[in-house]
């Protein structure tokens, strides 16, 4: 899941697309100790079961797995510990709406580096259903037979 340093994506939640339709995006900050970014930094995290819930007026991130830093000392977190995200109010506001409306949720999409914090993209998704993953599938894999033709007929046409 983890990419290379240079990179400033951290990590990737390549099931969300497949499961749920985006409708909307967010960027988020999220709280961390101070082995929780060591750890990130190694690229230890997997964000596949990643959600956001808002309680209390707050948004707090759940099923992200930040596993243990190795060469820490006696203070160490937690791997699967609920974290809060840091939205504005009004951002805040707006998932409140979108949560109370059934069949939303809010999966996490990506984990990145902006500048020297850790950010969260969150996504507003409609659960898909089964019908429609199988229809996602065959409309990729036509694309990439029709790109194929295309390049084909370049291919023997000299363009």
């Amino acid at each position: 899941m983890a990419k290379p340093a240079d990179s400033n994506e951290i990590a990737t939640n390549r099931k969300a697309p497949r499961d749920y339709h985006i409708l909307e995006r967010y960027e988020a900050g999220v709280e961390l100790r101070g082995t929780e970014v060591k750890s990130i930094r190694a690229g230890k995290i997997n964000i596949s079961d990643g959600f956001a819930r808002v309680e209390k007026g707050q948004v707090w991130l759940y099923g992200c797995d930040v596993q243990a830093y190795d060469k820490a000392s006696w203070e160490q977190h937690e791997p699967r510990r609920t974290r809060r995200l840091l939205l504005h109010k009004r951002e805040i506001n707006k998932l409140i709406g979108f949560t109370h409306m059934k069949g939303l949720a809010l999966p996490v999409l990506r984990m990145y580096w902006k500048d020297r914090l850790v950010k969260v993209e969150i996504g507003v998704g409609k659960g898909k259903d089964q019908g429609d993953q199988r229809q996602d599938l065959k409309d990729r894999v036509e694309n990439r037979e029709a790109q194929r033709e295309v390049a084909r007929f370049n291919e023997r046409h000299g363009k």
